[in-house]
């Protein structure tokens, strides 16, 4: 049973490797090689401010969080990671020293999880996932570089909308809490702004 819910979840991998660039099948052992499936429950860490990020996790099911805690013990959301996303804190992964952030379940979560020396001996058996990684990251950058622009440029408005644009699957999964906290902005803030948006007229085609 259980090697048959392994194999379902590569597949799920496997797929999405798929869709970006065919793999051979030595290439595809190397993925079920490297790749260890693990289920985090709702409100488990995957990493915790302090820790090193040993692992570069892909979300099969649930979602998982990143976020910072500061010094009020206000929470700063940077990314949600659902299916088919992945999630890490790059700077503590690939320095090896320990993170300011923290990764935990929202929901139960099956992720995939290689480790930094995995990763570097997949790219030294297989270029293929070099190139592929490398593309993964800097997509990973322009997002959170758009963030960055929009947190200090766009409206509560305009920063709700870019939310439904990115993340339209957990639009209604997430607790308001949860977005708001994405968002930058209160809980109560948020809940007016939907009421806003809710009553006014889409426009005609």
């Amino acid at each position: 049973m259980k090697e048959n819910i392994a194999q379902a979840t590569i597949e799920s991998l496997l797929q999405y490797f798929d869709r970006l660039i065919p793999l051979g099948r030595e290439e595809k052992e190397l993925i079920a090689e490297k790749f260890h499936p693990r289920l985090y429950r709702r409100r488990q860490y995957a990493l915790q401010e302090g820790d090193v990020c040993t692992q570069f996790y892909f979300v099969v099911r649930g979602c998982l969080r990143m976020y910072k805690v500061d010094d009020h013990g206000n929470i700063h959301i940077l990314q949600f990671a659902a299916k088919d996303y992945w999630i890490n804190d790059l700077g503590s992964f690939h320095s090896m020293k320990p993170s300011e952030l923290n990764i935990d379940a929202l929901e139960d979560t099956m992720v995939l999880q290689i480790s930094y020396q995995d990763l570097i001996a997949l790219y030294t058996q297989a270029p293929k996932f070099d190139r592929i990684f490398r593309v993964l990251i800097e997509n990973s950058f322009v997002r959170l570089q758009k963030r960055l622009l929009q947190n200090i440029s766009s409206t509560a408005e305009e920063r709700y909308q870019s939310f439904f644009d990115v993340y339209p699957h957990l639009a209604n999964r997430l607790p308001q809490v949860q977005i708001a906290a994405f968002l930058g902005i209160t809980p109560e803030f948020l809940s007016r702004l939907r009421k806003r948006l809710s009553k006014t007229p889409k426009a005609k085609p």
